[in-house]
């Protein structure tokens, strides 16, 4: 007798523990290590707080296109095993992982669930980076957990009125040779986006090399003179050791401007390593930034709840309070709707300088692919070669 007792006590228990066993999410991030500590210690905590039920757990896959890559082999690895649903829940992702969807399978469909439109957040998002990514139609099937952003750092007690455009610029640089430095394509993508902007901005063709396409060798030809140009303005630049030596440069006062990513910028200023009067200044036609995108994979095992940790960290809450204040990143949705949820001291400091329209409107994106490699190799040849 107490050995069937003993039994339905377990049969009991075992049901017990399948009906409150919690749902595993699984989230994979590429970017830098500080994409893991957000996970681990911010968001998926706080998130768990919020769904006790859920217990998130986080794979970082690396820093760069690298980590990208790691996460689109994965997947492909997935379908191609012809599983019946995918290890991972939801990923976030650069830019250059929907080009790489786009070139094998033709059909975002293949590997990613067009999700987005169904979240309650969708309607905080503006950004053109939604719609595209480096020329690929994405809407839907991403959404922007934030923005970082490039822009021209500058002393405002040796500029008291920054330039407004690259026309402004250029006379600028010449009447104070040495006084704006930047890391040419070497070191840092600050600098790499100055190039793309320089070359938008010559060319007026940004729609194209950006958004549309499609890529034609013959426009490449066509770049000689404007990097000719570009050879002559860096006579009056200082060229320096990357995004990091930029920012040095400027705080020691060796250059009075120069371009940076906005994050570094205020993660430097709140640090002691910048001067807090130093100011930014995004000059008309615009610089390259870049988004990283919420994106769930077509078999996800949870989608559910994958959408409902999407939509909880895309939130004008999370996204004033963590992507704003803790991290200083431009927030993925709209920067209109998060000031009633980060310190008046946070939002003034991100948004004193570049307002959300200015950021809407001079916020591009980074060339398509192959127009992208172009550019460096043609800044290799004509600029550091020619």
């Amino acid at each position: 007798m107490w050995r069937k007792l003993l039994l339905l006590g377990m049969a009991f228990l075992l049901l017990g523990a399948v009906l409150h066993a919690k749902v595993t999410l699984l989230y994979m991030t590429a970017g830098d290590i500080n994409m893991l500590a957000l996970a681990q210690n911010v968001i998926g905590p706080m998130f768990s707080e919020r769904y006790p039920e859920v217990d998130l757990r986080t794979i970082h896959t690396g820093p760069g296109d690298a980590g990208s890559r790691l996460i689109f082999e994965k997947l492909r690895a997935e379908k191609a095993a012809g599983k019946e649903t995918w290890d991972v829940d939801v990923a976030m992702v650069h830019q250059i992982f929907l080009s790489w969807v786009k070139d094998e399978y033709g059909d975002l469909n293949e590997l990613l669930l067009q999700y987005a439109q169904d979240l309650e957040t969708w309607k905080y998002v503006t950004s053109p980076h939604a719609k595209y990514a480096l020329g690929v139609p994405v809407q839907g099937y991403v959404m922007p957990m934030f923005h970082s952003q490039t822009a021209i750092a500058y002393n405002p007690k040796y500029v008291p009125e920054p330039p407004r455009s690259f026309d402004e610029l250029v006379e600028w640089v010449k009447a104070h040779p040495g006084k704006f430095g930047y890391n040419g394509i070497k070191g840092g993508m600050s600098g790499v986006s100055f190039v793309n902007a320089w070359v938008y901005w010559k060319t007026g063709k940004y729609e194209k090399y950006a958004i549309t396409g499609p890529f034609e060798e013959e426009e490449v030809a066509n770049w000689e003179p404007v990097f000719k140009e570009l050879k002559e303005f860096n006579k009056y630049v200082t060229i320096t050791a990357g995004n990091v030596g930029t920012l040095d440069a400027l705080n020691r006062g060796e250059i009075w401007m120069g371009p940076v990513w906005v994050d570094m910028f205020y993660t430097f200023m709140l640090t002691g390593k910048m001067d807090p009067n130093m100011r930014l200044a995004l000059p008309a036609p615009g610089m390259p930034g870049q988004p990283m995108y919420f994106v769930i994979p077509a078999k996800a095992r949870n989608v559910e709840w994958a959408k409902k940790f999407v939509e909880f960290v895309t939130s004008p809450e999370i996204q004033g309070k963590v992507i704003v204040e803790m991290y200083n990143w431009y927030p993925g949705i709209d920067g209109t709707y998060v000031k009633d949820y980060v310190s008046p001291e946070a939002y003034e400091r991100l948004y004193r300088d570049i307002t959300p329209k200015e950021l809407q409107e001079k916020g591009l994106a980074f060339p398509l692919s192959p127009y992208f490699k172009a550019v460096l190799e043609s800044y290799e040849k004509w600029v550091i070669g020619g």
